[in-house]
């Protein structure tokens, strides 16, 4: 099959989500598919151009004019689409449906074109609280139409159990692991060890809850303990979670407030074999502790699939059905309450499984089996 893979942006080294979309390709291609990939970006003459793997399909040029034309204009997509006789666009949402992705969209569906678009988070409207006005207003624009957009879709791609979104019907699936770009964490807890080390990669935003764990491990400091406990945050802050969080005390109060300055380590972004070390150090993991504060509660996060590929236990507050009745998994509830230390220091005290087990757990979870359910029901 002729696939297009369409993104309305580029993609970056340090991204996660570039990351996942390069293993949604790799995956793809060896289910046999030949997979063109079609992004925006910006060229070293700075002219904005939409890209189909290198060749430059629409050169929108510079200045004002160009960043409101790469908004309407998708003539390029639609022509390559025909001309190369594609049979199906997998399309990353990005929030943006207006007449213009609603025009492409039918003019693709007349050509007898498929279409798959993926809906990263769902629900999403609540992640645009404190963003800028201007984003705001595309997210309006959004939801006027994007129930008609979802009418030119043969199918959304979720990682939810919504059965349908927008009014049209879902293609269920679970993010995945590309087992070859994920390594196995050299280390096994050490029990009798006198520090435990706790760590989170996230590029933070406020539905990760890492303040909650902060809070946690600040009351864990103001009572009698006999174990250390480093939290390892690994990527960038959101100046509002490190400051003035709308949701909770920030990141800064809670470890002033605490005195807890040696114990919350801020590592900024990481890679390869610098990220890779830091795992080997840890001795367990933190997802998201706060997907409530955005009304989600069933998701199935590729973060925690990345850390149990990398074979280490950790904890999160959503519904995940890939891992809810796992032995090396600790629930935290679903609220606003701290985080309770001392339950994390017992877990780890008594479990007993090792790396390769945990991550043997979910091979079923491989990126080239959930791209294949797309393909199959579509």
């Amino acid at each position: 099959m002729r696939i297009i893979f369409l993104l309305y942006h580029g993609f970056s080294e340090s991204s996660g989500i570039s990351k996942k979309i390069l293993c949604q390709i790799k995956a793809l291609r060896e289910l046999g598919h030949r997979v063109n990939v079609c992004t925006y970006d910006m060229n070293k003459n700075r002219h904005r151009v939409r890209m189909m793997d290198e060749e430059i399909i629409e050169d929108y040029g510079t200045g004002k004019w160009a960043a409101v034309r790469k908004r309407i204009s998708y003539d390029g997509i639609y022509r390559y689409a025909v001309a190369q006789e594609v049979n199906m666009i997998y399309v990353r949402s990005f929030h943006n449906a207006n007449p213009f992705t609603v025009r492409l969209f039918y003019r693709l569906q007349k050509a007898g074109i498929k279409i798959a678009m993926e809906i990263p988070t769902y629900p999403y409207d609540s992640e645009y609280k404190g963003f800028p006005f201007f984003t705001r207003c595309g997210l309006q624009i959004d939801r006027l139409f994007r129930k008609t957009l979802a009418k030119r879709v043969n199918g959304i791609v979720t990682f939810s159990d919504e059965k349908t979104i927008f009014g049209q019907r879902t293609v269920r699936i679970s993010n995945g692991v590309d087992f070859d770009t994920v390594p196995l964490r050299k280390t096994i807890n050490n029990n009798s060890s006198p520090t435990l080390h706790l760590i989170g990669v996230a590029e933070v935003h406020y539905w990760h809850g890492y303040d909650r764990l902060i809070h946690g491990l600040g009351e864990y400091y103001r009572q009698y303990h006999d174990k250390e406990i480093y939290f390892h945050i690994v990527g960038g802050v959101w100046k509002s979670e490190m400051y003035h969080s709308q949701h909770a005390p920030g990141f800064h109060e809670l470890i002033t407030h605490y005195h807890i300055e040696k114990q919350v380590i801020f590592h900024g972004q990481k890679m390869g074999k610098e990220l890779d070390e830091l795992f080997d150090l840890a001795d367990f993991a933190i997802g998201s502790l706060a997907r409530h504060r955005s009304h989600i509660d069933k998701i199935k996060t590729l973060k925690n699939r990345e850390y149990a590929a990398r074979g280490i236990p950790f904890i999160y507050s959503e519904t995940d059905e890939d891992f809810d009745r796992m032995p090396y998994i600790l629930k935290a509830p679903a609220d606003e309450s701290a985080i309770d230390i001392t339950k994390i220091i017992r877990f780890c005290s008594t479990l007993d499984i090792p790396p390769k087990q945990i991550r043997n757990s979910i091979y079923h979870l491989s990126w080239k089996n959930q791209m294949e359910k797309v393909i199959k029901e579509l």
